[in-house]
């Protein structure tokens, strides 16, 4: 038994190890399903922890003519950290703002939408018409479910008691 502790806590230790960021994965429109940015200058991107399947990190859902995109990151469990993107009446590629101007996410506008938890929201922050950006979409094939392009955006604290974030040189490359 002893031997059997002395072999699966190094193993259980390396699988929980946090995997240093270093880079974003590359710009592709094959529906890699990929995505990543930079928040406040750091990589970002969707991340396990320990052996946790990977399959709930990354998903794109179409409703109707709108998209959503979900990626998480809960490499620094018990924190995790989450983006959203909504795009509303999506018909191509192109520029789309992210400038909701609902207090909340609505389906009702574009957004984009950063937390950061630790089992309940510690911060959040959303597109506004103050703090703005956008989305374009590089790539669309409805045929094989493929969605691609680029993000950015700035968004306020939600709960009016932080400093504003800043996502800059965001992709993806989703299937949905």
């Amino acid at each position: 038994m002893k031997k059997l502790i002395t072999i699966c806590l190094p193993l259980l230790f390396l699988m929980s190890c946090k995997k240093e960021v270093t880079e974003l994965p590359p710009a592709t429109q094959t529906g890699a399903k990929t995505f990543g940015a930079k928040v406040n200058g750091n990589f970002w991107i969707p991340q396990g922890f320990g052996p946790a399947p990977a399959s709930n990190l990354l998903e794109a859902i179409r409703l109707g003519p709108n998209f959503y995109i979900r990626a998480r990151n809960f490499a620094s469990s018990p924190n995790e950290t989450e983006f959203e993107i909504f795009i509303k009446d999506l018909t191509g590629p192109g520029t789309y703002s992210l400038n909701t101007t609902m207090a909340a996410r609505s389906t009702a506008a574009s957004y984009g939408f950063y937390v950061k938890r630790n089992f309940s929201p510690i911060s959040e922050w959303l597109t506004s018409a103050t703090y703005s950006g956008s989305v374009t979409i590089t790539f669309m094939d409805t045929t094989n479910n493929i969605l691609s392009g680029t993000f950015q955006f700035t968004a306020e604290d939600v709960f009016g008691t932080g400093t504003p974030i800043t996502v800059s040189e965001g992709r993806f490359d989703v299937k949905y």
